[in-house]
């Protein structure tokens, strides 16, 4: 794959209206994400080359935590450095985390808001065709060679139909990829110093050890002002193990977290849980900002009065626990993304991991897709192959035809996203008023 040509380096200022911009428009997931950034920043301004967007993308996705939100700060560090990611990875979270923490307190205070459901309808039509989109953008530009097409599709039957962890598809695609570069006519290997880091070691482990500082020192004075039996102490050590371990983003994780709060901490009951998720899927940011939803409410009713300060006390610590650790894996690891294109063999294994997310994000395509025409969508088991089955019957109209209307926006008339979204979203709030 060449390089393509860059344009100048954007000002910082520039780049901050584009940050708060990819900030606010970033609903669909981490397909959504993706496919909006490599829009913007790659198609638009040209401010990265689709060679390195797609090595960063496949180092994040080796990482634990929002793959999206780590490729954004990693692009905004490559374009002005610390600062710059942390400014990218910070606009990234912080309208979807305003915009969840306001509706967790309309929630725990008024519960479900019918007007809200209705504009959350129109949203999940418009995300669900932006995730098509994203997917197709994506294969075009990843599967160019047979062996690709082979391991994509080999990802998404692993993961739709046997349910095979994330993890263990990321390692074998990697492992395939490294051994179709190995079998390939041999090409120049890079040499050790053309694979050392950018930055001197003894400076890598500085970072490190300064945001596990900053990671972690917040969380141990919460937990020493208010005891290790209190609410939020538990908050921080549950979402910080969480944050290590989310390996292939918030779907990998949603089980374990959901089964943890409801049935070992009893911060919630099972349909909050699923209430959450659909928040959090239906606003922009992360998936995993679900996450504080789960702590809001765990707070709000385990912490104390005042109750709504708790709260967003327990809200705060989560969003600390979740995402501190992100900034950590990129700065420690991003001088070393800029090097792994330099070896054939390394570079083969990230075009491998690149191929299964196309697998990935079309099992995610279906999954959601089903969810959102579907009222009543199951999982049947047959030995281990897992079978999806919709109810006819539970087919949701109003979806569908608000999906169609996105389409023709998206696709025929080339509307943009914020647009297409602020339509489909008032069509069906008329539709709710008829």
């Amino acid at each position: 794959m060449g390089v393509t040509p860059t344009a100048s380096k954007p000002s910082f200022r520039e780049a901050l209206g584009v940050w708060a911009k990819i900030g606010v428009l970033s609903f669909g997931g981490p397909a959504g994400q993706i496919a909006l950034m490599h829009r913007m920043l790659v198609d638009e301004r040209k401010w990265i080359p689709e060679d390195r967007f797609l090595h960063a993308l496949n180092f994040c996705m080796l990482l634990p935590g929002p793959e999206a939100m780590q490729l954004a700060t990693y692009i905004g560090w490559r374009l002005h450095g610390t600062l710059g990611g942390l400014a990218a990875g910070l606009l990234f979270v912080l309208p979807g985390s305003l915009v969840v923490l306001g509706l967790t307190i309309a929630y725990v205070l008024f519960g479900q808001l019918p007007m809200v459901e209705a504009a959350f309808l129109g949203i999940k039509a418009a995300v669900l065709v932006i995730v098509i989109e994203a997917l197709l953008r994506l294969a075009r530009r990843a599967l160019l060679r047979p062996h690709a097409w082979a391991i994509a599709a080999a990802a998404f039957v692993a993961i739709f139909f046997f349910a095979v962890p994330f993890p263990l598809i990321i390692a074998a695609a990697a492992a395939l990829g490294f051994l179709v570069a190995q079998a390939q006519p041999a090409a120049k290997e890079a040499t050790a110093a053309e694979l050392a880091p950018s930055v001197p070691l003894i400076r890598s482990l500085g970072t490190v050890c300064l945001w596990l500082a900053i990671w972690i020192a917040p969380l141990l004075m919460t937990a020493l002002l208010f005891g290790r039996h209190h609410v939020t102490t538990d908050i921080a050590l549950f979402f910080s193990k969480l944050a290590v371990v989310t390996f292939g983003g918030a779907y990998a994780v949603l089980a374990y977290m959901a089964q943890q709060a409801v049935e070992t901490y009893g911060w919630l009951k099972p349909g909050e849980m699923l209430d959450g998720l659909g928040l959090a899927e239906t606003t922009p940011g992360p998936l995993i900002l679900v996450t504080e939803f789960v702590g809001f409410i765990a707070a709000y009713r385990q912490g104390g009065e005042p109750k709504i300060a708790f709260g967003l006390l327990g809200a705060a610590i989560t969003l600390w626990a979740t995402f501190a650790p992100c900034f950590l894996w990129i700065f420690a690891g991003a001088p070393y993304i800029e090097r792994l294109s330099a070896s054939p063999k390394l570079a083969g294994a990230l075009g491998g991991v690149t191929a299964a997310v196309v697998g990935v994000i079309l099992n995610l395509s279906l999954w959601f897709g089903l969810n959102v025409l579907f009222g009543r969508v199951e999982a049947e088991w047959h030995g281990p192959l897992r079978i999806w089955n919709a109810d006819i019957a539970s087919l949701n109209v109003e979806a569908l035809l608000l999906a169609l209307f996105a389409a023709a926006l998206l696709l025929w008339l080339r509307a943009g996203i914020a647009g297409t979204l602020a339509l489909t979203a008032g069509a069906a709030l008329a539709w709710s008023f008829v």
